[in-house]
């Protein structure tokens, strides 16, 4: 499919649509004005002054909605999982993020319900392995990267807090059912053989979520979310929602070390805030979603996680977990699976499209095969139009992940190492509340272990060019609070 037509045929539709949400906030009526008073601060506002003075600079629509939070709206603007923290660290299911991180979506408001609209499509084209010779592993493709996302709030009362979340993607489409060529990636099977060199495609509903959370106090909150599917506690931001992983059109190789679990047909978390603090428990499935991409798989309820969270500062979040996974892959059903994740992601804003994001993640599976590693280190840096992003990884995979076949009776584990470099720029905005649009091109470098070199190469490079569509920037600067 070509990137640009991908691109339109997947993301005008919704973009229209969410135009026409666009509308001013209502009045609401009042708020506990014990809550008003420590409302959460918004990333990059100034704190010196009070709501609703000096606010050049601001986009209209958010005006609109920072003139019904002046009217005690404020309350409708909060976390998803939390009255007392600020919508700007919403990750991936529960997950936090830091405080400072820039939000890309449409918001309006509906009565007492307010909406966000997410999402994203990469139109490209991708060459895996470049110059390879026979027998050496690769491909080429067009192909378009997609998801979207709508997440509905409401409070109830004067302490509890409603989230309605729904994800879908259409990487079935425009990938193919196997996925999309990238070296060294695994996990997932399609036509009964082990995914290889591929990332698997994404299911069509991601995310079906409700969560609710009761309200003890301002540092006090205790919150139960259901998804089918849905997310545990397990990781840290997915891949997808990470704003330092934003510009990158691929999958991190150590996905299913760290993050494989956004996907979860049936899961259960309940979690306990105190202050800055979260620590959650989650009860789900343990097998990846299988290759029917549009169905719904059977919940089993056999997988357990714990995870806890800090964000010390507005610009960090920290976060250690661990799970057990049950038989997590299809064609390994007697494989079970200790995934331990550390995460430290970081966010800083100082103006409109001027931020810097990263991220330190390091995942381990444990398995009858042993312990793998993962680590991963990525930034996105934003200047105005363009944008500047890396990525290193080193993984650890084993010869059935990578099909090396005569190794698969080996207990070897290979070290993998990739370097990826680019860049974007911003185009321009599809109207006055459309989607952006961004040109991007990058490359990477691997250099696998010597004894699958001659699979790879000594040191296979990748490169891809792609055009970028995405929610348009929540715009926050000059305004005074």
């Amino acid at each position: 499919m070509k990137p640009a037509l991908s691109l339109l045929a997947l993301w005008l539709p919704l973009a229209a649509a969410a135009q026409h949400q666009h509308h001013p906030a209502p009045t609401a009526p009042p708020a506990d004005t014990t809550h008003q008073r420590h409302a959460a601060p918004m990333p990059g506002m100034d704190h010196s002054q009070h709501a609703g003075h000096n606010m050049p600079g601001m986009a209209p629509d958010t005006a609109h909605h920072m003139s019904g939070m002046q009217h005690g709206g404020m309350e409708s603007m909060s976390h998803a999982y939390s009255r007392n923290l600020p919508m700007s660290r919403n990750g991936s299911g529960t997950a936090w993020q830091p405080d400072a991180t820039p939000m890309y979506m449409w918001m309006s408001h509906h009565g007492k319900w307010m909406v966000m609209n997410h999402g994203a499509v990469f139109g490209r084209y991708t060459n895996q392995n470049i110059g390879r010779s026979g027998g050496q592993r690769g491909g080429s493709t067009w192909d378009a990267p997609n998801w979207f996302m709508t997440m509905a709030q409401r409070n109830i009362g004067q302490r509890g807090l409603l989230n309605l979340t729904a994800m879908i993607s259409l990487d079935p489409l425009t990938e193919g059912k196997n996925g999309y060529p990238l070296l060294f990636q695994s996990g997932e099977a399609y036509n009964g053989q082990t995914l290889y060199d591929r990332q698997h495609p994404h299911d069509l509903f991601s995310a079906l979520s409700i969560g609710y959370t009761h309200t003890f106090s301002e540092d006090v909150d205790l919150s139960l979310y259901l998804g089918y599917p849905g997310e545990p506690a397990v990781g840290p931001t997915a891949f997808m929602h990470r704003i330092s992983a934003m510009p990158n059109p691929d999958a991190p190789l150590g996905h299913h070390w760290v993050d494989a679990t956004h996907i979860t047909f049936g899961v259960a978390t309940l979690g306990l805030r105190y202050r800055q603090f979260k620590l959650e428990a989650s009860n789900f499935t343990g097998r990846e979603p299988d290759e029917n991409r549009y169905d719904f798989d059977r919940p089993r309820a056999d997988s357990w996680s714990g995870r806890l969270q800090w964000n010390p500062t507005r610009e960090l979040s920290v976060q250690l977990g661990q799970a057990w996974l049950k038989s997590p892959e299809e064609l390994h059903p007697e494989d079970d699976v200790t995934r331990t994740t550390a995460a430290v992601l970081h966010s800083r804003q100082w103006a409109d499209y001027r931020f810097v994001a990263s991220s330190l993640i390091w995942g381990m599976n444990k398995s009858g095969h042993g312990r793998e590693h993962s680590a991963l280190a990525e930034t996105n840096l934003t200047l105005g139009r363009p944008t500047f992003y890396g990525r290193y990884e080193f993984v650890q995979k084993d010869p059935d992940e990578l099909n090396v076949v005569h190794l698969h009776e080996s207990e070897t584990t290979f070290n993998i190492h990739a370097l990826t470099l680019g860049t974007s720029y911003r185009l321009a905005q599809l109207g006055q509340k459309g989607p952006e649009l961004h040109l991007g091109a990058q490359g990477t470098v691997y250099r696998p272990d010597a004894e699958i070199r001659g699979y790879y190469g000594k040191t296979p490079v990748s490169a891809q060019l792609y055009l970028r569509l995405n929610a348009p920037l929540m715009r926050m600067g000059g305004m005074k609070m």
